[in-house]
Order: structure tokens, then C-alpha cells, then sequence
């Protein structure tokens, strides 16, 4: 006999069956009994449940049980670090970072530099293929895109947060000489550009390129690897009622990256905490730049303004030789000395590696100490011409089945006409908890 006959026959026996169960249930609190006076035997029992399932099945084909649902893990959430399989309910994490060096007024190669990177489209829109993009200061002087290159980052920033995406944008020592009114390197056609001296002038004070350097660059950055350190800029060493205070105090809490333009010399005594130090020191001098009034006559032709009247003693270090806006000592000094000095710097700012720009190397980008200092400025623009670069960073913080973390840096310098070059590759095995 088929199935279905064989099921229609037994519907009305389970529907009475049914009712009766029902029945004895709903009393059970009131009577000892049930409504039949004795118990279903359990064989009858279980031939109703055998039914109620027989005639469930066609019905239920493809359904999966909801508590393997609401207890299943992705197996893309997990990496089992030998098998790629599924190791636990921790979740991998990668960040892509790119940072590109001085760019010095042009258009044109900053827009190749950045297609070539991955960080812009064919449109030089944000591109969404890169988690965090940072440039190092210097995108003022010896050309004449100052307008377009710094409403063009504006816009970047805009379409990078709109998707989650992170810029992190410096000021140089040139951006710093602009404000004071040490115009060297600026061309005629540049303050043209701008409608003339006076122009230029209210730009970079209280229009709209000064307001931006006041709000979106910085003179350091540190930018850590992991979420779990905090956002970019959290300082290190964290104070006790940070929030991100216990990873950076963990296996992790050097797993940041320092950003500056200059560098952060061996002898500069406002380091820590890391960056908010130099940066509020920044922040301040730029501001007494701006509001000066009336804004000094520039030089040349005429003298040199200098720095504010008022100035601290602190904010005049900022700007000095050993300040980060203008160090050149990791770039140039000899390879013994530095690589002595580097690591204690590293880890007064609660970092890895210091990135930085200034000191142009117009054949490629330079590494130092085991890419402990990396300097990124390679000339790209026109005014020099050095080849087009930036540098990409790779981090993974991987789960390994059974416990602990694989942690992995891959850094390495880009060419728009050379092949990529591995500056370092770092694999660590931690086994501690992380946070």
C-alpha cells in the first residue's frame, strides 16, 4: 500500500488520539486522573509520535533544526591556522594601509600615485579596497595644485568615512612654513593660483585650507593595528580609565604604527604620552599662526615673520631641528647609531615602526633597523622627479585551533614602474589572552 493511503487511514484515530492527550493534560492539574480513567500505554504513545512524524515528513523537506541555526558559526569567522578550518568563535582581523610620502603641489602624480595604490578608482574616488590611508605632510610648495590637491583629500575624507574608511592626513614642515609666511618655495603661478598674496594669505589663516589643517591634520599619528588598541590617535601609555587601557598593556599593546613627517628624534622631550603630546603642541602653534592679525607680509621679498610672538618654549621645540616636523636623523645618520636609539622610542610611543617622510631617496623607498624606521618620501613630485611609490601594510590577526593568535605584518613598497619590494615580514605566535 502506498504512503498517503496508508496515512489518510491513521488521521482520524490520531486526530481522537490527539484530543484525548490534550485533554489529559489540560485536566492533569485538577484530576488525578485521566479523562479514559487510566494512562495511555506507552506504546501507544510511541505509535503516535511515530504517526505525527509520518505525516510531518512530506511537508518538511529542507527545514533545519533551529537551535543548530542560532548556534552555528560561520566557518569564514574562524581560521584553523594548519587545516584552514573551523577553529573556534573567534574571528580573524585584517587591516589594509596604505601611506604615501611627500607630494609637494602635484596633481597629477598624486592621482597616479593613489590609482596605483589601490586608495582611488579610475575616477580617483575613495576606492573601498583600502581600510586606512595616510600621508605624511608635505603636500604644499614647489608646484601649483595646492587648491585642487587639498579639496581633493577633503573630498577623500568624505567618501572614506561615508564606507568606514580611515584618512589620516599630517602637517609638514612646509604646510607649518606656509603659515608662519615663509614663502621660499612658492611659486608665482601658485599665489596666482589664489587670486593673489592677500588671498592666499586669508586661505591659509581663517579661510577654508586653514580651518581644514586645524580640524583634519595632525603632526604625529599612531595608528594601531587592532580595533581592540582603540582608534587612531588613542595614546599611549593609556591612562587608567581608558577604555582600551588592558590591550595596551597585553600581548598587543606595541602593535601600532607611529606616522609623522619628520620624524620622533631620540632627544625630543615631548613624546609621551604618544601622540596627543605633540599633536596639542601643534594644534596650539598653528593656532597663534592663524589668528595673527594682521597676517605678517611674506618672505621673501620681505623678512622673515618667525614664529609668534608669545610662542612657549615647548611649541618652539615643536618647529625646531630635532622636532618632528623637521628630523632628519633616522634618514641620515649612520645605520649603527640609529638602530641604537630606535627601539626606545618605539617603545616610549607604544609602537612597531616609525613611518615618515621629509628626506627624499628619489630611487626608492628607504628601510632602516629591520624596517623598524621607514622613510617614504621618494620625490613623486614633478619638482624633483623621483619615482612614484607608496607604501601598503597588510596586517592579520589570525585564531589558531586549540587557542592563541597568529599575528602577521607584510610591508612593502609599491612602484607605478617596478615591482613591488617586501620591505618586511613579520609572523608572531601569541598564547596569551589579548584583551
Amino acid at each position: 500500500m502506498s504512503r498517503l493511503p496508508l496515512l489518510s487511514l491513521l488521521v482520524f484515530p490520531l486526530l481522537a488520539l490527539s484530543l484525548a492527550l490534550y485533554a489529559q493534560s489540560s485536566l492533569a492539574t485538577f484530576a488525578t486522573a485521566s479523562p479514559f480513567g487510566f494512562k495511555l500505554p506507552l506504546a501507544v504513545s510511541t505509535f503516535v509520535t511515530f504517526v505525527q512524524a509520518q505525516i510531518q515528513a512530506p511537508f518538511s523537506t529542507g527545514q533545519q533544526n533551529t537551535d543548530e541555526l542560532s548556534t552555528h558559526q560561520s566557518p569564514e569567522k574562524v581560521v584553523d591556522v594548519e587545516s584552514n578550518g573551523h577553529a573556534d568563535a573567534r574571528a580573524p582581523y585584517s587591516r589594509h594601509i596604505i601611506a604615501v610620502g611627500d607630494i609637494h603641489g602635484d596633481f597629477d602624480n598624486a592621482q597616479k600615485v593613489l590609482q596605483m595604490a589601490g586608495v582611488v578608482d579610475e575616477n580617483n574616488e575613495w576606492s573601498g579596497k583600502v581600510d586606512v590611508f595616510v600621508q605624511t605632510g608635505d603636500v604644499i610648495d614647489r608646484g601649483d595644485d595646492t587648491i585642487d590637491l587639498f579639496r581633493w583629500f577633503d573630498e577623500l575624507r568624505e567618501q572614506a568615512e561615508a564606507v568606514g574608511g580611515i584618512m589620516l592626513t599630517h602637517l609638514g614642515n612646509h604646510e607649518i612654513m606656509n603659515a608662519i609666511g615663509d614663502w621660499r618655495y612658492v611659486y608665482p603661478a601658485e599665489i596666482e593660483s589664489f587670486g593673489g598674496v592677500a588671498a592666499r594669505q586669508k586661505v591659509l589663516s581663517s579661510g577654508w585650507l586653514g580651518k581644514a589643517w586645524a580640524t583634519n591634520y595632525t603632526v604625529a599619528s599612531r595608528l594601531p593595528l587592532h580595533p581592540s588598541l582603540g582608534p587612531p590617535n588613542t595614546d599611549y601609555p593609556p591612562s587608567n580609565t581608558s577604555p582600551h587601557q588592558k590591550a595596551n598593556t597585553g600581548p598587543l599593546s606595541h602593535a601600532a604604527f607611529a606616522f609623522v613627517h619628520g620624524g620622533l628624534a631620540p632627544t625630543y622631550p615631548d613624546l609621551v604620552p604618544f601622540p596627543s603630546a605633540i599633536n596639542n603642541l601643534g594644534s596650539s602653534l598653528l593656532h597663534k599662526l592663524r589668528k595673527r592679525a594682521p597676517q605678517p607680509p611674506p618672505h621673501p621679498p620681505n623678512a622673515y615673520p618667525g614664529l609668534p610672538a608669545g610662542s612657549t618654549r615647548e611649541e618652539v621645540r615643536l618647529y625646531g631641528s630635532d622636532g618632528p616636523l623637521w628630523y632628519r636623523g633616522w634618514a641620515e645618520s649612520e645605520e649603527a647609531k640609529i638602530c641604537s636609539q630606535i627601539d626606545e622610542v618605539l617603545q616610549k610611543t607604544g609602537t612597531r615602526r616609525m613611518i615618515m617622510g621629509h628626506t627624499p631617496n628619489f630611487e626608492h623607498v628607504v628601510s632602516r633597523c629591520e624596517g623598524k624606521a621607514i622613510i617614504i618620501d621618494t620625490g613623486i613630485s614633478h619638482a624633483y622627479g623621483g619615482v612614484l611609490s607608496a607604501l601598503s601594510i597588510t596586517y592579520n590577526l589570525i585564531p589558531v585551533k586549540g587557542g592563541g593568535w597568529k599575528e602577521q605584518e607584510i610591508v612593502k613598497a609599491l612602484y607605478s614602474e617596478a615591482d613591488d619590494e617586501l620591505v618586511i615580514e613579520v609572523e608572531r605566535d601569541l598564547v596569551e589572552d589579548l584583551w
